[in-house]
């Protein structure tokens, strides 16, 4: 291992998902001078290395997000119209969703979100004012009193260790890895009703209690031909597990009913007309049929499903071994998933199997079909200077509206939303009023110069739950990155901000300046 290298630039930013990405190219436009790193070579997170399609509400074309946000999903569009051979229809949609998946209303390839947020921070890397550092994951910190002064991370190919410094650093990884390492106060897993008085929260706190990771697929389906995978080593155990919710094994087309998480609800492959939910078409990223040529072989889908999400033990807070042991069972649960397709899964014809699945590596840029990352659903969570609850958002506990908050950073909206947890195996989906993020989540409650920058914010396990998708990790990243800029520019700390009504309406109107909507307004609110 190489030691000695040091960086040094205005704002450093660890974990180059959705995110970071968006806190770089904030803070960058603001001027300041970025260090980006990721763990793998593709930047974007869940659009890109963790092959998750945005999961939006319903608003998500007009309002409801960020502008920068809406511009990605601009070009998005834009992108398949200059690239693709559209038919006509499909090139004149102004809502051209390119996979017609029905989880989306962008359902698309991996490559092309990467693709595209290449090209939104090409001015700021090509210039210099964003460095990116690919393969890096931070494994030392180093503070004096209540500040950082400077974060080490490890090369994993090269072996390489760097150490970066800077006036601010985010956290933006998928585990919020940074905050133990400095020293910053956090929660993990479960709280306690007592704690959060929160009606779904457990009775006793446990920080194992984390909602389930997916190691996601991509397969196509070709009639006739056989592509069956190896047997995989784990797969007896896979076909043999059943949930404690369920009274079918996790390889069964019977989940939790997403409308009454109590029930089971019946699933199939493809679309059919039984009336029962196919899931190829669910986050479905290639349809051929908007295209004018031929150009694959047929559709491509992302195996997302509850039929492989991995609840049997958490990343955070265990040994390395067990972490490891973990990240290969998710991997392993998703190709038993794919072998069980192949051989065993009941068609509607009363035969067996789909030989003609097909792992499709060349869409996520890896030999073996699977991302090269998992989907995490939670990471740690800093103590901040507010937290938000189920009591903030839940429809049924707010009743006469949502919750608006004098400091708020953005909007969003999604139902909470708890995959099947590690422990407790709980899982629900409770209705929502949009929401706003209060800047107050975004500080925490001693360290002066870390900010977070994704689904760490200050808030409860079931807040998560609606907190973690696309358009709110995306604002949240840009507001922490134009945070960073102010504090910079005005030679204040985040908790002056937060405390001065002038600070705060000063950021606020920077926030607006960028594009960031703060609060929903009454019309829309009318429309939910």
């Amino acid at each position: 291992m190489t030691f000695g290298q040091v960086k040094q630039s205005d704002v450093i930013i660890i974990g180059g998902g959705l995110g970071g990405t968006a806190a770089a190219l904030a803070a960058a436009k603001a001027g300041l001078r970025v260090i980006l790193t990721e763990e793998t070579d593709w930047l974007g997170g869940q659009l890109t290395s963790q092959a998750v399609p945005p999961d939006e509400h319903r608003w998500i074309e007009n309002s409801g997000s960020t502008a920068t946000y809406r511009e990605f999903r601009n070009r998005v569009r834009e992108y398949y119209r200059r690239n693709y051979p559209l038919t006509e229809s499909a090139r004149n949609n102004p809502l051209l969703n390119p996979g017609n998946g029905w989880v989306s209303r962008l359902a698309h390839e991996p490559k092309v979100a990467l693709s595209v947020l290449h090209e939104m921070l090409a001015p700021y890397v090509h210039s210099g004012r964003i460095e990116v550092l690919y393969y890096t994951v931070p494994v030392h910190a180093e503070t004096a009193g209540d500040e950082v002064t400077a974060v080490t991370v490890l090369h994993t190919v090269k072996g390489t260790e760097i150490k970066l410094k800077g006036a601010y650093y985010l956290d933006a990884t998928e585990c919020g890895d940074l905050l133990p390492l400095a020293g910053v106060e956090y929660r993990s897993g479960a709280e306690s009703r007592h704690e959060t008085g929160e009606p779904h929260a457990l009775d006793e706190a446990d920080p194992l209690d984390m909602q389930s990771i997916t190691h996601v697929a991509a397969v196509d389906y070709v009639p006739g031909g056989d592509f069956t995978i190896e047997r995989p080593e784990d797969y007896d155990y896979w076909l043999q597990y059943v949930p404690s919710f369920s009274m079918y094994p996790i390889l069964s087309w019977y989940a939790s009913d997403a409308s009454d998480t109590t029930k089971l609800k019946q699933f199939t492959m493809f679309p059919n007309d039984e009336g029962i939910v196919s899931l190829w078409d669910y986050r479905r990223i290639v349809d051929p049929a908007v295209w004018s040529l031929p150009l694959n072989d047929g559709e491509v889908t992302l195996l997302n499903w509850a039929l492989n999400d991995y609840y049997a033990g958490p990343l955070i807070g265990v040994p390395p071994g067990e972490r490891e042991r973990h990240l290969k069972g998710a991997r392993q649960l998703t190709l038993s998933l794919v072998y069980w397709l192949q051989t065993e899964a009941p068609r509607l014809d009363g035969g067996k199997g789909y030989p003609g699945v097909r792992l499709r590596g060349d869409v996520l840029g890896t030999e073996d079909g699977l991302a090269k990352s998992p989907y995490i659903r939670e990471a740690r969570r800093i103590r901040g200077l507010y937290t938000v609850t189920e009591l903030d958002v839940s429809k049924e506990l707010r009743g006469e509206g949502p919750m608006r908050y004098e400091d708020s950073v953005g909007v969003g909206s999604y139902h909470l939303d708890l995959h099947p947890t590690t422990v407790s195996q709980r899982t629900f989906y409770i209705p929502n009023h949009p929401y706003e993020i209060p800047l107050g989540s975004l500080i925490p409650i001693r360290v002066t110069n870390l900010l977070p920058a994704c689904k760490n914010i200050s808030m409860t396990q079931i807040a998560n739950g609606c907190y973690r998708l696309h358009p709110t990790e995306w604002n949240i990243g840009e507001a922490a990155g134009l945070l960073a800029s102010y504090a910079i520019t005005n030679k204040v700390l985040p908790r002056e901000v937060h405390g001065s009504d002038d600070h705060r309406k000063a950021y606020q109107q920077l926030l607006i300046d960028h594009g960031v909507q703060l609060h929903w307004s009454d019309a829309e609110l009318e429309m939910q």
